[in-house]
């Protein structure tokens, strides 16, 4: 048992991609556990103008140390609570004034670790000052502390925060350390760049590659925390055999669960599922100046704006394979809608829409561009948009697929929607995730807790997870995994669309059993079951800074 655990990351309390829902959905399970011995630490990024929505400023157990907290000079601190279930402590760290000793601190890395942040980068220095400040803090509360006895464990998140590791690893000995990658930086930029990974997995190495894609700073900060943590962890088997081989080291799999607590049950989620769907169709008439039926088909894929390795590219050909398909069965009158719910370089609500929205008349006129529900700022080059136009989508009154790029990050004050995505979630009746790179899958775990029919693929982690644990029976277990590899796109784009036809053409009785099958799936996944990988994972760091005592 551990007395005191930290968890450092660039999501904590700062919502921009996958790792924030793993972190904020794992936190009440944690604080069951370690109530306030367990401390976030996340980057202070915000003002007055534009405070955290997720942080609470206020009294907790380190009052005290924040009191007299030995830190460099200008370095602030706040410290309060996260506000998600669990409620646990946070602390936010500025990082501006350490860059004075940006190259001190890269010299030393290199003089112990060999990390070479010649070549560095982007948010490469801004990364490694703010996990150096998160060490700092670590540092100082376990000096505060004054226990030599304390069994403190300090886990790390992604190659953003390697440097705190190491850190810590060099300084504070007797604190176990735990590193986990979601997604190798090598991994993700061979995908990023067109490149085959699985085809020529045994053939890659991560230091080659890193030079032939000038990412010898990431990818050598990477390896080095993964190399010197105690315990080094990933998400999945997928990213395993990953990190294996550009990393050389075998991590052991702690995969992502989700927090149950996120899906309202019985009346609450009826109501959420109904004012979702009418809120869609709603948006749906009013961009199209068309009548959606109760009865239509919504379905949705969401993430980040990676067409290749997300798999944006084939739900598109895949919605456009059933379109032509429909086209040819004139006695299906259902319709069908698809969104795609993928943040973009969005500028601002469409005012046409938005007027449209309140009106009086619902469906009134056919809008001009009505495939899209904001203004982007580049829409020449904005890949989803492009995409939905080369495959011919005008939404007009003789489609039976309607296809919406809605490209803003759905917090609940979009100007549009106004729903935050799980409020919209629940109004669906299918997501689709056919993702290339995807070393867990979040979304599609987070939809198959909301009871929606989800389709991915088996190089997802959570779709070899479902293969590996239930079968691929999607009838019972609500989930299609899909085969997908470097050379099968036509065939994956068609098995989908397949997929979807089958959404399309099926009976309420068969439905229901479909959604109660992959709420079932997803309870399987929660954290109640999986924070015991996390529980050995620490046993083990603490194991090895035990050693380093005697």
């Amino acid at each position: 048992m551990l007395d005191l655990l930290f968890e450092t990351s660039w999501e904590v309390c700062n919502k921009v991609g996958g790792i924030y829902a793993v972190l904020s959905t794992k936190a009440k399970t944690l604080h069951q556990r370690y109530k306030d011995n367990l401390i976030f630490i996340g980057p202070d990024v915000w003002s007055e103008d534009k405070p955290s929505p997720t942080f609470i400023e206020g009294r907790t157990p380190l009052a005290a140390w924040q009191r007299q907290a030995e830190l460099p000079e200008g370095m602030r601190v706040r410290v309060g609570r996260w506000d998600v279930p669990g409620k646990p402590v946070a602390v936010l760290v500025t990082f501006d004034t350490l860059y004075r000793y940006r190259d001190a601190l890269y010299s030393d890395m290199w003089r112990r670790y060999r990390v070479d942040s010649l070549h560095a980068y982007g948010d490469y220095d801004e990364s490694c000052m703010f996990a150096y400040a998160s060490a700092l803090v670590i540092e100082s509360i376990v000096k505060w502390k004054a226990n030599p006895a304390l069994r403190v464990v300090a886990h790390f998140d992604e190659w953003t925060t390697g440097m705190g590791l190491l850190h810590v690893k060099a300084h504070l000995p007797q604190v176990a350390t735990v590193f986990t990658t979601h997604a190798t930086s090598i991994g993700r930029s061979i995908c990023g760049n067109g490149k085959p990974l699985y085809d020529y997995m045994p053939g890659y190495n991560g230091d080659q590659m890193a030079r032939e894609l000038n990412m010898q700073s990431k990818h050598s900060l990477e390896k080095a925390a993964a190399h010197a943590a105690d315990v080094f962890t990933t998400v999945s088997d997928v990213t395993a055999r990953e990190c294996h081989q550009l990393l050389e080291r075998r991590p052991m799999v702690t995969p992502n669960a989700f927090e149950q607590h996120f899906v309202p049950k019985g009346a609450k989620f009826t109501r959420q599922r109904a004012a979702a769907r009418q809120r869609m169709l709603q948006v749906a008439s009013a961009l199209t100046g068309q009548h959606f039926e109760d009865d239509t088909l919504i379905v949705a894929t969401s993430g980040r704006l990676e067409m290749r390795s997300k798999g944006i590219d084939v739900y598109l050909d895949a919605v456009a394979t059933l379109r032509n398909n429909l086209e040819n069965m004139t006695s299906l009158k259902r319709r069908v809608i698809a969104l795609v719910l993928v943040p973009a370089w969005m500028k601002c609500p469409r005012t046409d829409l938005v007027d449209a929205l309140a009106s009086e008349d619902g469906a009134g006129h056919h809008l001009f561009d009505p495939v899209i529900t904001h203004h982007l700022y580049n829409p020449d080059s904005d890949p989803v948009y492009c995409r939905i136009n080369e495959l011919g989508f005008h939404n007009t009154a003789n489609d039976k697929v309607t296809v919406i790029d809605v490209p803003s990050y759905l917090n609940g004050d979009d100007g549009i929607f106004n729903m935050t995505y799980y409020d919209l979630l629940a109004g669906l009746d299918g997501a689709v995730f056919p993702s290339y790179y995807e070393p867990w899958g979040y979304t599609p775990l987070e939809s198959s807790a909301f009871g929606v029919p989800t389709i991915t693929t088996d190089l997802a982690g959570f779709g070899q997870w479902v293969l590996d644990t239930f079968g691929d029976d999607s009838d019972v277990v609500g989930v299609k995994v899909v085969h997908r590899s470097d050379s099968n796109y036509d065939e994956t784009v068609q098995t989908i669309a397949m997929s979807l036809m089958n959404l399309y053409v099926m009976g309420d009785k068969l439905m229901q059993q479909v959604r109660r099958g992959v709420r079932t799936t997803s309870q399987a996944a929660s954290w109640e079951n999986f924070i015991k990988y996390y529980d050995e994972a620490y046993a083990r760091a603490l194991e090895h800074a035990a050693q380093r005592k005697h």
